[in-house]
């Protein structure tokens, strides 16, 4: 399985104030972190299905992540606070999903991976309709 190459899309850090400017380091520094971890995984998994494994942990820790940043919003206006730092960490969490679906090797690795997790978990298509 070849490595990952992750990245920022330009529209989220153009969305970035430019009040301080510590934002866009810390989501590169954020970025690399999970292009480290993911990449390592790939190279030290004995298949590709141990790698996409990892991987999908890497995408429900972002989508965690997303979650998280999402509930921030609403509360951040509430307060007359400007969300956009939650908003711009939720869509590069969403977008770091994103391309790690578009890897050629991984996305119908990690739709598999997510479908045994399903069943490992014990879900069952009648458990939905009970």
């Amino acid at each position: 399985m070849d490595e990952v190459d992750l990245g920022i899309p330009r529209t989220i850090l153009e969305s970035l104030p430019d009040d301080d400017g510590s934002t866009a380091p810390d989501m590169e520094r954020a970025v690399e972190g999970y292009q480290q971890r993911v990449n390592r995984a790939i190279g030290e998994a004995d298949d590709e299905s141990e790698a996409a494994g990892y991987v999908l942990d890497v995408i429900e820790h972002l989508e965690e992540r997303a979650a998280i940043y999402d509930e921030f919003v609403p509360e951040l206006r509430a307060w007359g606070q400007s969300p956009i730092y939650a908003i711009a960490w939720r869509n590069l969490c969403a977008d770091l999903i994103e391309q790690l679906y578009e890897h050629d090797d991984l996305a119908d690795r990690l739709d598999r991976e997510r479908n045994a997790r399903v069943v490992d978990d014990g879900i069952r298509l009648s458990d939905v309709y009970d």
